[in-house]
């Protein structure tokens, strides 16, 4: 089964351009076409009919509209930080069309915190009439587990960020790595014989929460990915300058773009 991976945002949790920022990747990004303008990163899965959105940033209300997504069927998340969950709120109109609750997927981490921040959605009683008609799914926070949907199985893939680790997601021959600095060894069995690896660049110089560019070379060289996509990028990256550098298999990503690849879930996740 095809299906396309649409970048609903590359940039970082300050997007690009950086507010208050006069260097020359943040102006050419007032261009209206520039491939330098990045929101929050996110990223929307479409095959079959069904929509699935990994995560909803600051900027999902824009994405969405830039993209004229009608509806969501499932949300995944990959952790709490503000960049991947404040949006939550602007799947309400979407939500109405599931009677049951449009679902959403976290670890528990990741789901006290949505609760926490959107608790008049979630509370029990007195529950504010027009709130988001959502219903939060708990995953256990373990490389492997498996997300059954239309047909698809998203598994979940542990990445480190910093101090913390986080959920990446595989899904077919795709699999997206936002926000890591490093992998650790269990999920490097999850991502054998990738067409695309959509993969943390934050910039050219380390840092400590996030893979920096030379280093995610190198860890698609290891993985062996057949394509490989840069995201969460910052104002440090230019995007043509940079992708003129790169391997050939190799490129930034942009808010927009549009990849195709094979999401069925004949081969099961246990033999990746």
């Amino acid at each position: 089964m095809k299906a396309t991976l649409t970048f609903l945002g590359s940039g970082t949790s300050m997007a690009v351009p950086t507010l208050g920022c006069d260097c020359a990747v943040c102006t050419s990004a007032y261009e209206p076409a520039s491939r330098n303008r990045r929101t929050r990163p996110s990223v929307l899965i479409s095959y079959g009919g069904h929509n699935v959105v990994i995560d909803t940033g600051q900027d999902f209300h824009v994405q969405a509209v830039r993209e004229n997504l009608r509806s969501v069927d499932a949300v995944l998340y990959t952790h709490g930080h503000a960049d991947h969950v404040l949006g939550m709120d602007d799947l309400r109109p979407l939500s109405f069309a599931h009677p049951g609750g449009l679902p959403l997927y976290a670890d528990d981490a990741t789901a006290d915190i949505i609760e926490r921040v959107f608790e008049y959605t979630f509370r029990k009683t007195d529950r504010y009439p027009t709130s988001a008609r959502v219903v939060m799914h708990r995953l256990a926070a373990k490389a492997g587990v498996e997300i059954p949907l239309f047909g698809a199985t998203f598994v979940r893939v542990p990445v480190t960020h910093g101090r913390d680790t986080i959920a990446g997601y595989r899904f077919g021959d795709a699999a997206y790595l936002t926000d890591m600095s490093d992998i650790p060894e269990e999920s490097y069995a999850l991502l054998k014989d990738l067409d695309i690896l959509v993969l943390d660049a934050l910039r050219h110089e380390p840092h400590p929460s996030h893979s920096h560019l030379a280093k995610s070379i190198e860890l698609v060289e290891k993985i062996g990915a057949k394509r490989a996509f840069f995201t969460h990028i910052s104002h440090g990256l230019d995007h043509e300058t940079t992708n003129a550098s790169l391997p050939n298999h190799i490129r930034l990503a942009h808010d927009g773009l549009k990849l195709t690849f094979n999401i069925s879930s004949e081969t099961p996740a246990t033999n990746l």
